[in-house]
């Protein structure tokens, strides 16, 4: 009964996910130039009932085209993207994978935590140029002592709060409500900022959390705090963590992801106080495949429910 089905594919997808959104749904592919998208919506667009995505645009003007519509299904923890207010001013689903990645996204989470912490990049290069046998390693901090403020405790952010409090960090969270967890909550933000050692970013992207880590917030964190970034570049004002590190106003950061990504400034990666790595929170075949799976499977059950 799904073939009949008409979906838009607004995504490049792993090719098992494709496989199985074709296999289920009669499938549109959504074409890159303007021309072509208006032709495709004139000839299909009252007949779309659902939308698979990835890092394409599907704005309240797409949403309009398409009176059908009845679900929208992202391959990633984040919308963005989407008009989410518009979908459901109209009753839309939007579905995303956020519980798929959680676990990968919250292991790189603490890799990037112990890394800066302890010092391990320069630990590497402390061997690898040669200079363990005529000097001392400094020392780093004990993640044990640290006390870690998480913004945003949805999936990702329980999933590190886990791995952190097995290390036996103290745990703190920022979010719009409390919830029935064994951690600390703070309603303001500035004020975890100056009780964290660790802040660390998990929160959703987009307008309304855009530079919710400014200078305001770094300044709290102080000269012997850190900061985490696995949730969006555009959480954390670029620019005032950039001057925060070159002031040493801050210990040090852990970035998965920049504002302006791939396109990385310079002073971030000359900087011996940052661990980079290339937005790969979610970067394992495993997770790739659960986050196919999710995407396919959300609009499978939204249908089957219908």
């Amino acid at each position: 009964m799904n073939k009949k089905i008409k979906i838009l594919q607004a995504a490049e997808l792993p090719g098992k996910a494709e496989q199985a959104l074709r296999e289920q749904f009669t499938v549109l592919a959504l074409p890159k130039e303007a021309g072509d998208i208006d032709a495709l919506l004139l000839e299909h667009g009252a007949e779309i009932r659902g939308i698979a995505v990835r890092k394409r645009k599907i704005d309240a003007a797409m949403i309009q085209r398409l009176p059908a519509l009845e679900v929208i299904s992202s391959y990633s923890a984040g919308l963005e993207g989407v008009d989410v207010a518009a979908a459901q001013a109209r009753g839309i689903a939007v579905h995303n994978t956020s519980e798929a990645l959680a676990e990968d996204v919250a292991d790189l989470g603490l890799c990037l935590i112990i890394s800066i912490a302890r010092g391990v990049h320069n630990g590497h290069d402390f061997v690898r140029d040669g200079r363990w046998p005529s000097e001392a390693f400094p020392l780093g901090r004990s993640v044990r002592s640290l006390k870690a403020g998480i913004i945003g405790l949805g999936h990702i952010g329980s999933a590190l709060a886990r791995r952190l409090d097995s290390m036996k960090a103290e745990i703190a969270y920022f979010g719009p409500r409390p919830k029935p967890v064994p951690y600390l909550y703070f309603p303001d933000l500035l004020q975890m900022a100056h009780w964290a050692d660790m802040l660390v970013v998990t929160c959703p992207g987009g307008a309304a959390t855009r530079h919710l880590v400014d200078r305001a917030v770094i300044g709290q964190l102080g000269p012997n705090g850190f900061l985490v970034n696995i949730s969006r570049g555009s959480v954390v004002d670029e620019r005032a963590l950039i001057e925060a590190l070159e002031n040493r106003a801050l210990a040090g950061a852990g970035l998965d992801v920049f504002e302006n990504e791939p396109d990385v400034p310079t002073e971030l990666r000359n900087s011996d106080r940052v661990v980079l790595s290339p937005h790969m929170g979610s970067g394992s075949q495993e997770t790739r495949e659960l986050m196919g799976d999710s995407m396919v499977g959300a609009l499978v059950a939204h249908f089957q429910a219908r």
